[in-house]
């Protein structure tokens, strides 16, 4: 069937096919956008009213029961929620503040969103919510745009307390690299990394983190941040008679570079840095691209001291940043249970082997 088609057919569907998917994506943002509108105007009408008329609580829960009652089988207007739509409607508040209640009932509702409302599901906006303060609520909308969150990994970003790790990784970027991509590499990086997602002890060896964070690989990549590639695990060098082998190589797709990754179950000790210059002297020279930029170096540790790390780094001339990693979940624990506990796997293992035993009991 295909030797009867012109030749033009086959690009012609692949265009078309694009422009479904592009079509689809705008229709449902276009969604998105107006069910945020009409939270935002029932939040901004129930403000209003609250100020002119001393609406209290009792008065908004009748007002849930009301629509509820309504439209039976519509999700989104039980009173918790409404209640978040007035939250929504104070945390981006009209530009001009009305003081008396709209004539027109109809026009009470069709007020446009504020432009710095961002396009995000109506669940990451409650979960933005929980931040007070204005900037640091956009920073994180902006973020979420940008990585692609989901609701969980939002709040999870939120309670690691992101903004404050991003771009905090001691490095010689600003000395070994032009700006702004010097800025940019400099922002790829955190400090600490959590990798919650991890049952670790304290005794634990680096094939061990290695172990878990590939197992883990979308989470890893989740707390990498955006941009990152994964290329492979314990992936070869050969210099001169010797073979060497990185721990974890990635690409970042926004440098345009090899990034090396190794990984410490100790604290940072200076020899460390020339061992990475090392191995980034042998990835440009074998791997990297005429079209690539320098290849990046990343070494996590279990701790480090800033003074000892940036002596060793000073004289470096690859670009390399270190920074501390940490597992949140035995963090709180005595040092006699850590390591002890379950993992996920195991846990789901036992509850699936027990309710199997149930069914057949």
């Amino acid at each position: 069937m295909s030797t009867d088609l012109p030749e033009g057919f086959r690009p012609f569907v692949e265009a078309l096919k694009a422009h479904i998917r592009e079509s689809q994506v705008r229709a449902a943002l276009a969604v998105n956008r107006t069910l945020l509108t009409l939270y935002w105007n029932i939040g901004r009408a129930i403000t209003e009213r609250q100020e002119a008329e001393g609406w209290g609580a009792r008065v908004i829960d009748h007002l849930a029961d009301e629509i509820q009652r309504a439209f039976p089988g519509v999700g989104g207007f039980s009173r918790p929620n409404i209640y978040r739509m007035r939250a929504f409607y104070l945390a981006y508040p009209a530009a001009e503040s009305a003081s008396a209640i709209v004539s027109q009932a109809v026009r009470q509702f069709a007020e446009p969103l504020p432009p710095e409302v961002p396009d995000l599901p109506w669940g990451h906006i409650v979960t933005l919510q929980r931040l007070k303060d204005p900037p640091l609520r956009q920073w994180y909308a902006r973020a979420a745009v940008e990585g692609g969150w989901s609701r969980a990994v939002l709040l999870a970003q939120i309670d690691t307390r992101l903004h404050e790790r991003e771009g905090a990784a001691i490095t010689n970027f600003a000395r070994t690299l032009p700006p702004p991509r010097s800025d940019l590499a400099q922002q790829s990086l955190k400090d600490p990394y959590v990798f919650d997602f991890l049952t670790l002890g304290r005794d634990a060896q680096e094939r061990d983190l290695e172990a878990g964070l590939v197992a883990h690989v979308e989470r890893f990549l989740m707390e990498l941040g955006v941009g990152f590639a994964f290329v492979g695990r314990q992936v070869h060098l050969q210099v001169g008679e010797q073979d060497f082998y990185l721990d974890l190589l990635f690409y970042h797709l926004k440098l345009r570079c090899f990034v090396v990754v190794e990984l410490k179950a100790v604290a940072f000790e200076p020899e460390f840095a020339g061992k990475m210059n090392f191995y980034l002297s042998a990835v440009d020279a074998q791997m990297r691209h005429p079209s690539d930029g320098p290849s990046l170096g990343v070494i996590l540790c279990r701790g480090r001291d800033r003074v000892v790390v940036e002596y060793a780094l000073r004289d470096v001339q690859k670009p390399i940043g270190v920074a501390e990693w940490e597992t949140r979940l035995v963090a709180s624990l005595p040092q006699e249970l850590e390591g002890a506990l379950p993992s996920v796997e195991q846990l789901e293992a036992e509850l699936g082997a027990a309710g199997a035993s149930e069914e057949n009991a």
